[in-house]
């Protein structure tokens, strides 16, 4: 691992020491990124154990051993509507992580995933056991709070930031997934640039290689425009959709054919707007495919679509 000595390994140097990764938000290996980062561990004579929500419809096996890793999962009833309902889900995820890491018993690092960032709490414990704590920063979950939820920088985005400051505080190293979070976490967080260390997340090229076009994903029209990624209130999806209404009723085109590919708190939504927009003839919703699918998507794409919802800085402290 990087950082600090007690963290390096050579390659197999880490034979004999156990990891163990600690992921709410999503299911395992179904988060690609931290599969990755299972597989790298182990290819380096790591024991990895990880622990997770079950997923509905994959993942939803308790315990499992794929490839090696150990995976212990939790059930989980994700949180819906405004913020009242995350205590009771984040409160269960806390509770059945730490029951689950007494049974993985003792470790060598524990690597903590947000959001939330709340891991650090049984990253602690942990570490007072004898583990060093790496802290994964998919996201920040300040500007994710106030992006989801519309409410300002009122008493929960407070108690937000001050979640994100322990968390930095109690980890040994920080992993963050582009120069941008690297920042944040040295400007922020107060952490020095050489703790932190910027991992990107990348597709397994022996699996997404292009396939030859198929005309018919276009469904009759010269182009196609995709869409992949997550579909939360953050994510901007209705921002693309309404550019696609903009598209064709204000500029004429209806020359194309849009796909959005993925899933989310707001898929629902997003398909009703879409039909109030009156596209519902001319956008696809798939939901999560087969990588099979993704890549055909993606080689027979001739735009592919990246909105984003302009967040409010919060750099500076609350």
């Amino acid at each position: 691992m990087p950082g600090d000595t007690t963290f390096h390994d050579t390659a197999g140097g880490g034979a004999g020491r156990r990891a163990l990764i600690l992921v709410e938000n999503l299911s395992v290996p179904f988060d690609r990124r931290v599969w990755q980062e299972c597989a790298t561990l182990r290819d380096a004579g790591w024991e990895v154990h990880v622990i997770c929500p079950r997923g509905t419809k994959r993942d939803t096996e308790p315990e499992a051993v794929i490839d090696g890793i150990r995976i212990h999962r939790y059930p989980l009833r994700a949180a819906t509507g405004g913020p009242a309902g995350y205590p009771r889900e984040y409160g269960s995820a806390l509770w059945h992580t730490v029951r689950l890491a007494r049974k993985v018993g003792p470790v060598d690092v524990v690597h903590a995933c947000n959001p939330p960032d709340l891991l650090f709490l049984p990253a602690r414990w942990l570490k007072r056991r004898g583990a060093r704590f790496v802290f994964d920063q998919h996201d920040l979950v300040p500007e994710l709070y106030l992006s989801r939820f519309d409410r300002g920088k009122d008493l929960l985005y407070r108690a937000v930031c001050a979640l994100e400051r322990a968390t930095y505080r109690a980890a040994d190293v920080v992993l963050a997934t582009n120069e941008s979070y690297k920042d944040v976490a040295v400007r922020r967080g107060g952490r020095r640039p050489e703790d932190v260390f910027v991992v990107r997340s990348a597709p397994d090229t022996d699996r997404f290689h292009p396939v030859p076009p198929e005309p018919e994903l276009k469904r009759g029209k010269p182009h196609l425009l995709c869409y992949l990624g997550v579909m939360g209130p953050q994510d901007g999806v209705d921002y693309a959709l309404r550019a696609l209404a903009k598209l064709r009723d204000e500029m004429g085109r209806t020359d194309w054919h849009a796909v959005f590919v993925g899933g989310g708190d707001t898929f629902d939504a997003m398909v009703e707007l879409s039909r109030r927009l009156g596209l519902a003839g001319q956008v696809q919703f798939t939901g999560r495919v087969p990588d099979a699918d993704l890549v055909r998507y993606l080689s027979t794409a001739d735009v592919c679509l990246s909105p984003t919802r302009a967040i409010r800085s919060t750099t500076s402290p609350p």
